[in-house]
């Protein structure tokens, strides 16, 4: 049976890095989804994964390197703990035929069984498996809304990961039970996947807020009147208010990140941004002739003014 360091083309003395060269390189040329129908690849996919799940953990290579477990991660039958003990320094503390060597004293007597049977507590509690940890990428409307994606893992696995609404980019899932196996047939570890949300292309997030800039055309933004805002949940109407003012904010209550659990719905902030799109010359021979009573200087905060 290949050694995990002959299946992953490493020396014994290979570094953390060149394990995680290799595994990336051989994982590339058999992983399912690039091999669709190929059984063979496959399967040298499932056992490249679990050779690079014991050298890739530092705890797991020390053990298979010590002899203790196998190349499939399976615990070596261990030694009688009596005989181990008895064989080994503490047991050459005491003469032949139980006679007491003349350095013997009770606390070496205590130190012999407190080691015998400090093992055999370990050896009866279950060992829990190493965590696993992913990377998920996820749109941003699925964030904010929730939506249930489907992960592949490098053994061929897949898991239907459920995101929560208001997922914040960064944030780690945990998925119980779904990691690791221990080596001694203990209980498995997690998968923690973390999160990684796409930006949109205008809505940004801010806390449970959502702000985007809407474009408004010059008569809604003197005259006033009803227009089609996009939130998260879909499109709504919201007045502008007559006179609005380039840069205006306008609030929309509830319509950020949802409500979920003890988190209250956010608000939609949508800041106005005057588009005037092609102009004609009514409009050109209007403005020429136009003197209005008050006359406002767009630069004079900038000390340019008039």
């Amino acid at each position: 049976m290949e050694t995990p360091y002959e299946v992953l083309g490493v020396s014994r003395d290979a570094s953390q890095e060149d394990i995680r060269t290799a595994y990336r390189n051989l994982a590339k040329r058999y992983h399912p989804d690039l091999n669709p129908g190929n059984s063979e690849a496959e399967e040298r996919f499932k056992v490249v994964s679990a050779c690079n799940a014991i050298l890739s953990d530092p705890v797991k290579r020390g053990q298979f390197d010590r002899g203790e477990i196998d190349a499939a991660g399976q615990a070596r039958a261990p030694q009688s703990s009596y005989r181990h003990y008895a064989e080994g320094e503490a047991g050459r503390r005491y003469g032949r035929n139980g006679a007491p060597p003349e350095d013997w004293n009770t606390e070496d007597l205590n130190d012999l069984f407190a080691s015998v049977f400090n093992e055999n507590r370990r050896a009866g509690r279950k060992a829990r498996g190493r965590d696993e940890h992913y990377t998920l990428e996820t749109d941003f409307l699925d964030s904010i809304n929730g939506a249930t994606r489907r992960l592949t893992l490098p053994d061929g696995r897949a898991l239907d990961v459920k995101i929560p609404p208001g997922m914040a980019d960064g944030l780690s899932l945990r998925l119980r039970g779904q990691g690791a196996a221990d080596a001694t047939a203990g209980t498995k570890g997690d998968v923690l996947i973390k999160i990684h949300v796409t930006p949109h292309r205008y809505f940004v997030r801010d806390g449970r807020d959502i702000r985007l800039d809407l474009p408004i055309s010059l008569s809604e933004a003197v005259l006033g009147g009803s227009v089609d805002v996009p939130t998260p949940g879909g499109a709504v109407r919201m007045r502008v208010p007559a006179r609005s003012d380039n840069g205006t904010e306008l609030r929309l209550r509830g319509r950020g990140v949802p409500a979920h659990g003890a988190h209250p719905a956010g608000d939609l902030y949508a800041t106005l941004r005057l588009v005037l799109g092609e102009v004609d010359g009514k409009l050109e021979d209007f403005l020429r002739a136009w003197k209005p009573e008050k006359t406002v200087d767009p630069r004079q905060a900038l000390g340019v003014g008039k």
